[in-house]
Formats: C-alpha cells, structure tokens, sequence
C-alpha cells in the first residue's frame, strides 16, 4: 500500500548574510567558515529529530507495520484485536468521539461511497496506545483501494491516512495534506471538537473521489 502521511514542518538553516566583513577586523574570514559544520551539524541533529518525530507520529497513529520503517521504529506497533467489534463495521471508534448517531450516519456515507466509486474507506478513531492497530488490516481486509482513515490527537494534527495504491493513482497526495491542515490542525478540532474534524474529512473525501479523475480533481477541499 501507498503511505500517505499528515505534513510535518521541516526545519530550514537560517539564511547565510552575504554581508562582507569590515576591512579592519580581528576575526579573519576563516571564523565564519568554522561556524558552518557545527550550525549544518546542529540543524542536521535537528531535522533527524523532526523527521523521526514524523516517522514516529504516522505509526504510532495507524498502529500499524508500513514498509520503509526501520526494526527500531516498528516496535512502537500495537496490536490488540480485542479492542476489534464483534460485528464489522467501517467505523470503529475506540476513543468515543462519535455519538451513535454520527457513527450511523458515516457508516452510511461510506456505503453510498464504496457503492458509487468502488474506493473502501474506513475510520478508526483512536487514543495511542488504546488502539487495536494491526488488527485492522485483517478486520477490514485491507487492500489497494482502501483509504485507512485514524483520527488520533495525541500529535497535534489528528487527521493520519493510509491510502492504497489505486487510490493514490486518482488522488492528488497534495490532497491528503491540504485536508490534514484544514481540518486535523489542533485549533480547528479543539474548537470544533474531534467529531466535527472527522465529518469534515470525511465529506471532503467523498466529494473528492466522485470527481471525474483529471488534472482539477480533488483540487479544493470541501
């Protein structure tokens, strides 16, 4: 499957001042150069730190074991099938952040979806480490055509998805990331509440995939 996760502000070496040195100094030109290995090794530190927080925040949130992570990062895995329902369901919410009314209606929603466009999408919203994880693979028998939706707070951004691989093909990735800003950012769900995030992304992805796939679909994120 195709791994799509929410975006993550990279760090960036502040700009170099192209500012010549007075003629009269005594620091010769040389000191500056010497400043640069350990700014580059500073902000290196800091984009591994970042880039493994961003690593790090996508499996925790989907629990699960996605190709081109290292042995050490795939510990962070979880996986409880008993936090599974006993009957199938497109949404499991482990976290109760939906009334049974909203559950029923997104249940709904994702039928009519699957029924009009054959994409599979499937909502867990969860609580790390209170997540059945890996188990979902199989619970939904997860495939190409699926769009794994989590709904987890615990890094800020509570929007994360695991899309297919045919998906990816008709959905612009940028979609993915401009829906995670719009409504996964930590002032729009902690104003509006987790429920309200998870409707949002959820018609914004059913608007998305019934747009006929060309150069302008899913260009705005309803």
């Amino acid at each position: 499957m195709g791994f799509l996760l929410q975006p993550f502000p990279l760090p960036f070496p502040a700009a170099l001042s192209t500012t010549k040195a007075p003629k009269r100094t005594f620091s010769p030109p040389i000191a500056a150069w010497n400043t640069k290995p350990s700014n580059f090794k500073n902000w290196a530190h800091d984009f591994r730190s970042k880039s493994l927080k961003f690593v790090l925040a996508g499996t925790v949130a989907l629990g699960m074991s996605l190709s081109g992570l290292s042995a050490a990062d795939a510990k962070v895995g979880v996986n409880k099938p008993e936090l599974l329902p006993k009957e199938f369901s497109p949404v499991i919410d482990v976290a109760g952040f939906l009334s049974a009314g909203q559950e029923k209606r997104l249940c709904q929603e994702i039928a009519d979806l699957e029924k009009d466009t054959g994409f599979k999408l499937r909502i867990l919203s969860q609580n790390y480490p209170d997540t059945p994880g890996l188990a979902v693979k199989d619970f939904w028998e997860v495939d190409d055509r699926t769009i794994v939706f989590v709904a987890d707070p615990t890094f800020g951004n509570i929007l994360n998805f695991n899309v297919g691989a045919s998906v990816d093909l008709d959905v612009p990735r940028s979609f993915w990331s401009r829906l995670s800003g719009k409504y996964g950012n930590m002032f729009y769900w902690k104003e509006k509440g987790e429920d309200a995030s998870i409707e949002a992304a959820v018609m914004a992805i059913s608007n998305c995939l019934r747009d006929p796939v060309g150069p302008n679909n899913c260009s705005d994120v309803k």
